[in-house]
């Protein structure tokens, strides 16, 4: 069969498309005028027979025949960018743009402060955070890795762990004041409790206690549900009520005694932090922002 070199053109303008999100930032990166992309688009979709983008005056998304058709074709321009930084015997240099969709939590408490850190032992990357709640489709969503607490509910994805971090009951001075200390894990019953949702079930996390083979689930009770970790903290802080947070980068708030951690004498219970990527051999630049993190966060 004949190389079809416009049809690869157009491939990777669809791809621009979709990771930019828009035609006219699709144009900047491609350095063309957007009514080229529009065009180059238009060539695509007669080429393959289908249309590929839905285009309002206000928004833009894939077509379901668009969706799967890019689901097959962005794995193998991953691999052509690959193969040309083996072919310029640069396979292990970290360069080009690396997008991450990341955990909010890690984001803010741990990785923002080290950011600068990273670009500047990088100079040929520029990155990009998407800071989302759930992993979602990678390959249709235009990431190259993600970064995520909980364990992997994805098949389709390679995950490597990176750490398990422990699950922390804490309480602010001013609510501690106010209510008093519980003395036991089941004291919590006569306590407010701050619950968190899982994305996965829709329902508030249960509160367990892990004493080495010893678990003691505690059916906590609060008028305050929450599914952003970072209002949780603000809110358990202000004195809203008891809460249950993970340890990584919370630390500065026990030493500053903001917060209280209230059994410590219950340290058994743990949550881990994911990395997931769609390809076994993941490509430098996302091995190297893994990396990273494992540095930082030991």
């Amino acid at each position: 069969m004949a190389f079809d070199g416009r049809l690869l053109s157009g491939v990777s303008v669809l791809a621009a498309i979709v990771e930019s999100g828009s035609f006219v930032r699709a144009a900047d990166a491609l350095g063309l005028t957007a009514s080229g992309v529009s065009r180059a688009l238009a060539r695509l979709e007669s080429r393959v027979g289908v249309r590929l983008i839905e285009r309002t005056t206000r928004a833009m998304k894939l077509t379901d025949e668009g969706k799967r058709f890019y689901e097959q074709v962005a794995p193998l321009l991953s691999g052509i960018e690959e193969a040309a930084s083996v072919a310029s015997s640069a396979r292990g240099a970290v360069r080009g743009r690396l997008r991450v969709n990341i955990d909010p939590h890690f984001s803010r408490m741990l990785l923002a402060d080290q950011l600068a850190r990273f670009i500047e032992r990088y100079p040929e990357l520029s990155l990009e955070l998407i800071l989302r709640e759930q992993v979602g489709d990678l390959v249709a969503d235009g990431c190259d890795v993600a970064v995520r607490f909980g364990e992997p509910t994805s098949k389709s994805l390679i995950a490597r762990k990176l750490l398990d971090t422990r699950v922390l009951t804490v309480a602010s001075p001013r609510y501690l004041a106010r209510r008093g200390r519980p003395a036991t894990v089941t004291d919590l019953l006569q306590h407010e409790c701050i619950q968190f949702r899982d994305f996965h079930t829709g329902k508030p996390f249960e509160w367990e206690f892990h004493q080495g083979d010893r678990v003691v689930p505690v059916a906590t009770q609060g008028r305050l549900l929450l599914s952003d970790a970072a209002t949780m903290l603000g809110a358990c802080i202000a004195g809203a009520g008891i809460a249950q947070i993970l340890a990584l980068g919370t630390q500065p708030l026990l030493d500053r005694g903001d917060l209280v951690e209230l059994f410590p004498d219950w340290p058994g219970e743990v949550f881990p932090l994911y990395a997931f990527y769609p390809r076994r051999n993941p490509p430098a630049k996302v091995r190297a922002f893994i990396d990273f993190c494992v540095e930082m966060i030991r």
